[in-house]
């Protein structure tokens, strides 16, 4: 690992912790040049996986994108940055636990209306109205009416 101060390869781990619900490991280290104190992050790195999309088309897995789509939903809403992203490891685990290699969109798109719904209402609906292709207001009652029958 660079030391980000002064560019040294050197460098002895003070402490390492698990984060995430044990999906990533923190390491604090020292630089033995210049005894600069920095931290990396080290998780597991999953086989790609390709999304067949509702007309086809293969795209590579983005977990960026599923967090920027996550947000978007989220926004101005009362929710933590640390729910956001606890989701979205929910969701690539639950997609590399049960895909090989390609993941239909739908199923991510489900996933991700179903841990909204759990997170909070108004996000779900924003990210439904979106992925749903909402064209008239009945549409956002026929979601709300789904969001009251759900226990």
């Amino acid at each position: 690992m660079r030391c980000p101060k002064c560019g040294g390869q050197d460098d002895k781990v003070i402490d390492s912790r698990t984060s995430r619900e044990g999906s990533t490991i923190r390491r604090r280290r020292e630089c033995l040049q210049c005894q600069h104190r920095f931290t990396t992050y080290e998780e597991i790195e999953r086989e790609g996986l390709v999304v067949v999309k509702r007309d086809g088309r293969r795209e590579d897995f983005s977990k960026d994108k599923l967090l920027s789509g996550i947000r978007k939903a989220c926004q101005k809403r009362p929710i933590s940055p640390r729910a956001v992203e606890d989701l979205v490891e929910r969701i690539v685990d639950e997609l590399t636990d049960n895909y090989d290699r390609e993941v239909p969109g739908s199923a991510i798109g489900e996933r991700v209306m179903d841990g909204l719904r759990e997170l909070d209402e108004v996000a779900y609906v924003r990210f439904a109205s979106v992925y749903r292709r909402f064209q008239e207001a009945t549409d956002f009652v026929q979601a709300v009416k789904t969001l009251e029958e759900a226990p």
